[in-house]
This record gives structure tokens, C-alpha cells and sequence, in this order.
């Protein structure tokens, strides 16, 4: 019942006093992939140049605190297209988990009940990068949720150009290859000959076909997600030798637990200082070329003018680390890898920055609110429409996010890593206010245990809540 009060009164003031008349908004959902807040401009990066989206972020409420709940393609989103915790799911693999969420609608396909025409172009839910590119095939996408659905092939590694192997190729002299690998490509040909560009066309003539009927068009560009490839253009404002790279701390990992060493690191990758500022390099041209095809599809609905009849969401399915502490790509749990940027703009609605923890499957029950729909009691995110009007308002005191069998407990003041349940593969806290870049790890130190102990009793409280909507149990 709360949520049914909650959803008429924002009913009631979205449509200026009618809860019979809410406004039906369109639906515009933007997600790249592997992106991390640290390279866009309009969060704390000055180097990486992303036009588009730092316009968007200055139209719409841009949110410091965002969280993935799982810094892993697959089941983070799982997890924001279901509205459900990974261990509600029990998704913690490459699947879109419609076996785990039975006939309950995701988020499109709550909108699509409703009326909406929706649309899924290139990677919403799970697509292999680069294999399902090449292929233009589905990957394991859910076909419920989608009026149409629609892939965007693209050459990925095999585009001609310039590649270079990054990992593990100390001499240079190893061929590009298929893979999760960091590797390049300075592409011939201009924008449309890759799997981006054609998703942005694509979206824009979506945009053109259903401007007359509410739509739901979610558009999933899969740049930056290595490889890095891009036309050979969006390279050149990123000479590599111009790259500054993270600090470094001598003695970084000495406090770290196993556990908490990323998968993919600067020694195990072989990776001398020349190939860590080529990936960096890459990886913002890669983030550049795809803030280009942002552009082109904000563009159109402005052109269309449609931008006062449409919410628009820009995010990302996880963080990616770029040499902080020597780590690389994703899966850990420090801000860099679980912290995504997110920008939301709702006509009518003033810009804002809102620096209050939020989650990204808080966006199933927001999104779903401000359209004037039911909000299933069911979904275990939480809407953000009151911060549209006061962003100062906090909905959570806290982010959670999970790699398998580690956890992550976010707050304003501290970072709290937990290795496995009992905590037997170990433990981080860091000080966040005296230490953001996560440094020194204070959880084994005396003064700091009774903080640790009441972390503890914090995320055995967290995960009860979570399981005990369990899905495989309901």
C-alpha cells in the first residue's frame, strides 16, 4: 500500500493536480558498458572528453553515489532489469535470469504491460563482447520484455586498422584476438562501420518511426568494453605518452587480502608503464567515440521534439579500473569498479546533483513511478522521484554490491570489503573521507574493530533482507 500512496501522489503532481492524468512520458534508456564514473568529465576526469554526456548531466539530476549491485556484465544486469539483489536471484552468471524471476515482468516488460512500445537495441541484458558483436547475435537476452529487439553487428577485433595486443605481449609482437582482453584498435572508416555507430542509427530512426506513442527504447552501446576499438579519429586527442597515470603507492597490496586482488593486474598481464598509458589512451577513445553516438541519439529526440515528453537515463552496468592499484577491468569491489555514473533528466525538473547513495536497481521503481505507473511491492530497489524536486534527500544510508562471495557496504564515511560470509578470506575498511583513493586498510588494526564487528552485524542484517525475498522460494 505504501508504494500504491507513493506512486498517486507522484501521479498527482506530475500531472499538476489529476492522478487520472499523469503524464505517460517516453522512456529513453541509455547504458554503456564497463564504463566508470573516473572518465567522464562532468564526474572528476578532465582529461577524457565527453561533450554529450557532460550536456545531458547538466540538464538532468546527476547522481555522485551510484552503485552497481554486481561489477560484472551478467548479473548486474540481471539485477536492475529484474529490480532484485543478485542474491534474490540467485543470478550471478551470464543470463538474463527469467528462469529465476518467473513470470514476474522486468522493468521493460512492466512498460510493455502497460502499453508501451519497447524496444531493445544492441546489449540491455547479457551480450558476449566481443563474440555476440561479430555474431549480431541475441546473446542471453530476454525476449519478454521486448516489442522488438534489434543487435547491431560490428568487426570488433577484426576491424582493419591498427591493433595492438596489449596484455601479456611485452616484445609487441603477438597478433589482436578475440577475448576479454585489453587490446586496441585504431579503426579505418568512420562510425558507422562499428557496432556503436549502428546502434545510434538504429535508435534515432526507432526514435522517428515511434515519436507519436509512448515508447520504452533502451539503447545499450558496448564501448568502452574491451577491446577498444574505435575509428582511428577518436584516438588522436589521446597521445598515449600524455597519459597521466593513477598514483602509486609503494607497498599498495601488503594490506590487501587475496581476495581482494583484482583478477586482472599490471603484473599478472605483464604490462610495462608504455602499454598501462596505451590502454588508458584507448579506453578514453573508446569512451569519446561512444559519447558521440550519445549524441547523435539525444539529437534526434530533441529534433523530433520530443525532449518534453521524454525521461531520459544515462548509466553504466559497472566501473572499470585503469591502473588504480596496479588493477584493471572490473569485478572488484572498490569505487573504481562498483561506482557508475548516473544521469537522469525528467522534463519539467530542474538540474540537480544529488550525492546521496543511490543503487541501480533503484531505476525499475523511479522510472516506473514517474510515468504513472504501479510500483510492484515486490521490487527491492527504491524510487528517487522525491530527490527531482529536493536532491538532498536520502534514500538509503548506505550501497550494496557483491562480486560472488564478496560484499561491499558503502557509506559516506567508510568503504567495508568482506571476504566470504564469515569473513574468512578476509576483510578492507577504508576511511573514505581521509582516504578516497583506498589506500591503507584499517580493518586489522585494534582501534578499528568495533566499526568492523558493527559492519558485520550490518551486512548479516543486509543479506537476511535480501534472501528472504528469495525468488526461488516464492
Amino acid at each position: 500500500m505504501k508504494r500504491l500512496a507513493t506512486f498517486f501522489a507522484a501521479a498527482l503532481t506530475l500531472s499538476g493536480g489529476s492522478t487520472s492524468a499523469a503524464q505517460k512520458y517516453n522512456v529513453l534508456f541509455v547504458i554503456a558498458d564497463d564504463l566508470t564514473a573516473t572518465a567522464l568529465s562532468c564526474y572528476e576526469n578532465k582529461a577524457c572528453k565527453t561533450p554529450n554526456i557532460d550536456q545531458l548531466a547538466s540538464q538532468g539530476v546527476r547522481y555522485t553515489r551510484t552503485y552497481c549491485q554486481f561489477p560484472v556484465c551478467g548479473p548486474s544486469r540481471a539485477s536492475f532489469m529484474s529490480g532484485y539483489y543478485p542474491h534474490a536471484t540467485r543470478v550471478f552468471g551470464y543470463t538474463s535470469g527469467r528462469k529465476q524471476i518467473g513470470d514476474r515482468a522486468t522493468w521493460a516488460q512492466h512498460f510493455k504491460n502497460n502499453g508501451y512500445y519497447t524496444a531493445r537495441v544492441s546489449k540491455i541484458f547479457h551480450m558476449g563482447v566481443p563474440g555476440d558483436i561479430v555474431k549480431g547475435s541475441h546473446g542471453t537476452d530476454d525476449p519478454a520484455s521486448w516489442t522488438e529487439r534489434f543487435n547491431s553487428q560490428g568487426p570488433e577485433w577484426k576491424a582493419k586498422g591498427d591493433g595492438e595486443l596489449l596484455e601479456k605481449n611485452p616484445d609487441g609482437k603477438k597478433p589482436v584476438k578475440a577475448g576479454n582482453t585489453l587490446e586496441l584498435v585504431k579503426a579505418d572508416g568512420d562510425d558507422l562501420v562499428h557496432s556503436d555507430g549502428k546502434t545510434a542509427a538504429k535508435a534515432c530512426k526507432l526514435i522517428k518511426q515511434h515519436r507519436d506513442k509512448p515508447f520504452f527504447l533502451a539503447v545499450g552501446f558496448v564501448r568502452p568494453h574491451v577491446p577498444f576499438v574505435a575509428p582511428r579519429s577518436y584516438f588522436e586527442p589521446y597521445p598515449h605518452d600524455k597519459i597521466v597515470m593513477p598514483e602509486k603507492v609503494a607497498g599498495d597490496w601488503d594490506d590487501i587480502p587475496e581476495a581482494g586482488i583484482n583478477y586482472k593486474t599490471s603484473k599478472n598481464l605483464n604490462l610495462n608503464s608504455e602499454q598501462e598509458k596505451k590502454a588508458v589512451a584507448a579506453y578514453y577513445a573508446s569512451v569519446s567515440y561512444m559519447d558521440a553516438q550519445v549524441g547523435k541519439v539525444l539529437k534526434t529526440l530533441k529534433d523530433e521534439g520530443l525532449e518534453d515528453k521524454t525521461i531520459v537515463i544515462f548509466t553504466s552496468d559497472h566501473g572499470f579500473f585503469l591502473g588504480e592499484h596496479d588493477f584493471w577491468m572490473k569485478v572488484g569491489l572498490m569505487d573504481e569498479s562498483s561506482r557508475v555514473p548516473m544521469i537522469i533528466k525528467v522534463p519539467g525538473k530542474k538540474a540537480a546533483v544529488c550525492d546521496n547513495f543511490t543503487e541501480l536497481i533503484d531505476l525499475y521503481p523511479t522510472i516506473s513511478e514517474l510515468c504513472g505507473l504501479e510500483v510492484p511491492e515486490r521490487l527491492q530497489g527504491k524510487s528517487l522521484v522525491k530527490t527531482f524536486d529536493d536532491p538532498t534527500v536520502s534514500v538509503r544510508d548506505m550501497a550494496f554490491c557483491v562480486n560472488g562471495n564478496s560484499f561491499l557496504l558503502r557509506t559516506k564515511k567508510w568503504a567495508y570489503i568482506q571476504h566470504a560470509e564469515d569473513a574468512s578470506k578476509g576483510v578492507q575498511l577504508f576511511d573514505m573521507q581521509k582516504d578516497p583513493k583506498q589506500f591503507t586498510n584499517l580493518a586489522n588494526k585494534v582501534e578499528y574493530q568495533s566499526i568492523v564487528k558493527d559492519f558485520q552485524v550490518k551486512l548479516k542484517n543486509k543479506l537476511k533482507e535480501v534472501r528472504d525475498n528469495d525468488l526461488r522460494k516464492r
